[in-house]
């Protein structure tokens, strides 16, 4: 480990996801408590955190990823009441500018990007995978099977193109569920023996 510059803002809670190479934060929870806004990007060669220009609105909670020279936040709070956050923040580095788009999910507990879709599962529908298609801002809803686990909480992990569902749960005879988007639509769902000894609270995949 090794200690970086300081961000301009303190903040916890926020999303935050490189886009060609920089590591954008954004929104959270300020040093008080406050909700934020505002947004700063790093760079890495430089070692400098730079302000951005600020949400419409704040946001905390939520999670952020990088598509195609974009950064998409999604998810997460702008207020205390559920469904406020169904919209898409999405900024364009070029352009220094923020736009919105109103179809995203609300309460995601669990997200993953995967070749050119975004997958995610909300909290009030945990049995559902949702695919996020940012070419044309689409969604499509993938049922998940019962067989491996009957859990409704899991992680998301990737390997070799295909997506894990980690089970939050230990069970007696759990499997990992494996999703391959590129599969036929009746052979997309398989089980794997790959499974964490215990909970899972999180995964990361490191390319040697």
């Amino acid at each position: 480990w090794s200690t970086l510059s300081r961000m301009n803002v303190a903040r916890y809670d926020f999303a935050c996801a490189e886009v060609d190479g920089m590591v954008y934060v954004v929104g959270g929870y300020g040093s008080n408590g406050e909700n934020l806004s505002s947004a700063e990007v790093y760079d890495p060669d430089k070692n400098e955190w730079t302000m951005i220009e600020s949400m419409r609105r704040p946001r905390w909670g939520c999670f952020a990823y990088g598509f195609e020279g974009k950064l998409y936040i999604m998810g997460g709070r702008s207020s205390f009441t559920i469904g406020n956050s169904r919209f898409v923040d999405v900024y364009n580095p070029k352009c220094h500018s923020w736009c919105e788009m109103k179809n995203g999910c609300v309460m995601v507990t669990a997200h993953a990007v995967l070749g050119m879709q975004l997958f995610c599962m909300e909290w009030k529908n945990q049995r559902k995978l949702a695919i996020f298609n940012p070419v044309d801002n689409s969604w499509k809803m993938v049922p998940v099977p019962v067989a491996g686990s009957s859990s409704i909480g899991f992680r998301f992990g990737i390997l070799d193109g295909k997506l894990l569902l980690f089970s939050m749960k230990e069970e007696p005879g759990y499997q990992t569920l494996m999703y391959d988007p590129d599969a036929a639509p009746d052979s997309q769902w398989k089980t794997s023996s790959l499974r964490p000894p215990g909970s899972c609270l999180c995964s990361v995949t490191i390319k040697g």
